[in-house]
Parts: structure tokens; sequence; C-alpha cells
């Protein structure tokens, strides 16, 4: 199912929001604790390798690693998504837990989402879930960092190829009878249709009805001959990082997916979408990818 730890492309998305919380201009998403939660370490190393990547292409970063120069790949191919998916998503979330007594919010591969401090809603219990090394690597940052855990905030650690989803969530205090929110962001690019079949199967049976699930997905245009130079070139960063796309995934065959394990898509964001939406009129680099869509679905009413 899910890699069983904290990936380099993760890592990568964290740090996109990091730097563009810190210097990006005209926000698509303002992660503002990102930096913090990181630690210098990390973004020290993700700077690093960007750095050397450039270099070994002739090309000498003027100031740092933190010049236009380094960041031209990361803002043309990790930014756009990383940003744009988690602003879709807490969007999502902000309309669903509205008005609600109360409800729950279940991160499946958190790595280092920020949400549970972000977050002024009580009501809204968060559960972050996430491989054992990632999880005890956060909880350390936010111990040094002397961050005091929220009491709606909950942590379990999961390793998503061996354990089971619904006892995890369980014994973490999630309750199958409260309206939930379930996000599954950067992760279907690395699965294929079984295996993506099989987590949503898992959350179908934890969900209540009315209950949504927000992802997002690249479209089968991933893998053809002919597609685009910028969608060819981020499949083969994401092998070279050991981390190869499974799957492209039509609408037609997420739809079915999703139905066949009681979901209907309520919003479909295309790539013209998310260009429309997130990318309108901005003057740099950034723009939506071609190939990438976000769906929010809902468990149907019985």
């Amino acid at each position: 199912m899910i890699a069983a730890q904290e990936s380099m492309t993760a890592k990568l998305c964290s740090f996109a929001r990091a730097y563009h919380s810190m210097l990006g201009k005209n926000k698509i998403f303002d992660d503002y604790l990102a930096y913090d939660i990181i630690g210098k370490d990390v973004y020290d190393e993700i700077g690093s390798l960007l750095k050397g990547q450039v270099e070994a292409a002739g090309q000498l970063p003027r100031y740092g690693f933190e010049s236009l120069l380094v960041f031209e790949e990361m803002d043309h191919y990790f930014s756009p998504i990383a940003l744009s998916r988690i602003a879709f998503a807490e969007r999502a979330l902000d309309r669903f837990a509205r008005n609600r007594a109360s409800c729950q919010y279940v991160i499946c591969g958190a790595g280092m989402d920020t949400f549970a401090f972000r977050n002024t809603d009580e009501a809204v219990q968060v559960f972050e879930l996430d491989h054992p090394d990632t999880q005890a690597y956060k909880l350390r940052r936010i111990h040094e960092l002397r961050w005091e855990v929220p009491p709606n905030a909950h942590y379990a650690a999961i390793d998503f190829e061996q354990d089971d989803l619904g006892r995890t969530l369980l014994h973490s205090g999630f309750h199958t009878s409260e309206p939930s929110f379930f996000s599954l962001l950067g992760v279907s690019y690395y699965l294929t249709a079984e295996a993506f079949r099989e987590f949503v199967r898992s959350v179908s049976i934890l969900a209540s009805p009315g209950s949504q699930f927000v992802l997002d997905f690249p479209d089968e245009s991933t893998f053809e001959p002919d597609s685009t130079s910028r969608v060819r070139r981020l499949a083969q960063i994401t092998e070279q990082l050991g981390e190869p796309m499974r799957h492209g995934f039509s609408l037609a065959e997420m739809r079915e997916i999703l139905a066949s394990e009681g979901f209907v898509i309520r919003n479909h964001e295309s790539p013209a979408d998310i260009q429309r939406h997130f990318f309108a009129d901005r003057t740099d680099h950034q723009q939506a990818m071609e190939n990438v869509h976000f769906i929010l679905a809902e468990k149907r009413r019985q």
C-alpha cells in the first residue's frame, strides 16, 4: 500500500512549503510553521541537494542554495503540486467542518504537516497517521521546539504495508459514527490501481455517511509517449529518487474505484481548473502540472 517510510519527495514537498512561506510572493498557501517543523538540518539537506543538482548541470548558484537558479526546478516541478493540493484540501476541510459541532480530520501519510498547530477550531479532532520513524522524528521536533501538543491532536504510528488502518485509528480514539474528513495527498502517484482501491476500501469501512475524502492523482497522460516534457521530467525525477510513479488514473477509472467503495465525486479539479484557481496571473514560474488532478469525494448516505 503506502510507502513505509518518509520519502525524499515528501521532504521536497515540505521544503517547498517552507521556502514558499518564507520567501514566496503572492502566496498560494502559507504554511508559516513549515520551516520550524522540518528543522534547519533537513531544510539545509534539501537545499544542498538542489544546489548539487544545479552545480552538476554546470550552473553555480551565486547566493547559496536560496538562489533563483537553484529553485527553478523546484518551482517548475514540485512546488505547484505541493502548494495547491494542500490549499485545496484545507479549503475543503474548512467547508466540511463549518457549522458542525465536531468532526475528525484524518491525515494519511501526514509527514511534517502542521495543520494541528495552525488549526483554531477545537471541534476538529486531528489524527495524523504515518510511519513510526517519520512520526518519531516529528514528535522529537515538536519537543525540541517546545510546542504544546493540542488536546485535539492524535498521533498514530502505522506501517501502511503491514498494519490495519481501522485498528490503528480506533486505538487512537477515532469514532466511526462521527463525521470525518480523510486526506491522501502525494501518495496515489506511487500506488497501483489495486493498492489504491484497497486503501479506499479501508477508508470507506471507517467513514460514516456524509464523510469526505480528498486526494490528488496523476492522470493517464503521465506515461504516454507524447506527454509534455514537464510531465516526463517529473516522472524521471521521482524515479531517480527511488520512487517511481506506478499508475496514471483516468477520471473514469478513478470514478469507478471510488463509486465501487461507496464514494461519489463532489468536486473534480482538472489541470485547467487548478491553473485558474491557484496560478492565474502569477509572475513567477509556477503553473499547474498538466497531468495532476484533485478530487473531493463523499461517502454516500444510506
